[in-house]
């Protein structure tokens, strides 16, 4: 009897073991690793340039595409290009750029040629190489007028693009990335789309206002606009396009379809808050590159609760009347911090962002 209960128990462990084995060395095909999900992941950084703007876009095979840097130097708008080591926009991207493991920006997207936007571009340069850069038409006597400095900055910018390939925006030019990234220009030089992108065309019942008009009118209209698709996800990017031009993309007609996450227009100030767009693209997530006195206005706030639209604030704001997002959708509560918010994209549209504050995600599932 002794003899039956050891051969019985030799008999169960080795079942055990050989079950335990199994499960242990059988791939889950309902589980893909981490490192096959990250293959498969488009990534966006939104900087904190401090008012500026600066969007960091990284293929899942590492294709990078670049809107805007922020400001030159100290980070003002009379600053000019410096040491780069000590620019701080620059040095910020390029953590940023050290982070996604790139050793060159491929493509570089200058929105417009104001100062908190491009005005870092030239010390960038100096920082990690820049392949292709992307923009429209010089800047008027207007711009020039309105924001002293503007053709000095632009001169220093067309000295060093003419080191690399250039490509000048117009509204209808298609770019094609790798691992099947498609951005579409929707708007440059102030001119829009005519022809509807696919997903778009369908009457907008929200153009009731007219639209609200530009707080800048000489340069912010003629930004370059792109919408970016990833399979399912889609991006749009308008810079600071205002007035008119923002307007007409959405109506009379939606000309661009629904965007998952949208990059609002100029900052979030109170000429990117007519509800008539947010209503046609229907965004998930709406980020404000902002300032604590810069951009994150009351109205465009405002906006996005009614028609419960989850904003990213860079900053905490300090505008008059405007009430803030939840910290946690926060990145920055003060400028002791210069954190950013990391957006993950899949194909079938689901994402998260990152507050880089805080460490804490928050995910969306696909529509």
């Amino acid at each position: 009897m002794k003899r039956f209960l050891a051969c019985l128990t030799a008999l169960v462990a080795a079942v055990t073991f050989a079950v335990t084995f199994a499960v242990t060395a059988a791939p889950s095909a309902a589980a893909p690793s981490a490192a096959a999900t990250m293959a498969n992941t488009l990534t966006i950084y939104f900087i904190d340039v401090e008012g500026g703007k600066a969007a960091l876009i990284v293929t899942p095979s590492g294709e990078s595409f670049m809107i805007d840097a922020g400001f030159a130097s100290n980070g003002r708008f009379n600053s000019m290009p410096d040491d780069p080591a000590k620019a701080r926009d620059a040095q910020r991207v390029l953590l940023a750029a050290h982070d996604a493991g790139l050793t060159q920006i491929d493509h570089l997207l200058v929105s417009h040629y104001h100062a908190d936007h491009f005005g870092a571009v030239m010390e960038l340069a100096q920082l990690i190489p820049i392949n292709e850069f992307i923009d429209h038409s010089a800047p008027s006597a207007a711009a020039e007028a309105r924001v002293p400095g503007t053709f000095a900055l632009y001169n220093d910018y067309v000295a060093l693009r003419s080191k690399a390939k250039h490509h000048a925006a117009k509204a209808g030019d298609h770019f094609v990335l790798k691992d099947g990234v498609d951005i579409d220009v929707v708007a440059s030089g102030g001119v829009v789309i005519t022809k509807p992108l696919s997903g778009g065309g369908a009457n907008n019942p929200a153009c009731t206002s007219g639209g609200v008009p530009a707080q800048e009118v000489a340069e912010n209209p003629n930004s370059t606009a792109i919408r970016l698709e990833y399979g399912a996800f889609s991006y749009l990017d308008v810079g600071d396009l205002t007035g008119p031009p923002l307007y007409a993309l959405t109506c009379p007609v939606n000309l661009i379809g629904l965007a998952d996450v949208y990059n609002i227009a100029h900052h979030g100030g109170a000429d990117g808050s007519d509800p008539s767009l947010f209503e046609a693209v229907k965004p998930r997530a709406a980020i404000f590159s902002n300032a604590a006195r810069k951009g994150a206005e009351a109205a465009t706030l405002n906006t996005l609760r009614s028609l419960g639209i989850a904003g990213w604030q860079l900053h905490r704001t300090e505008q008059p009347g405007a009430v803030n997002m939840p910290d946690a959708q926060i990145a920055n509560l003060d400028t002791t911090t210069t954190a950013w918010f990391k957006l993950s994209a899949r194909r079938d549209g689901s994402f998260s962002i990152t507050n880089g504050r805080t460490g804490q995600t928050i995910s969306y599932p696909k529509r």
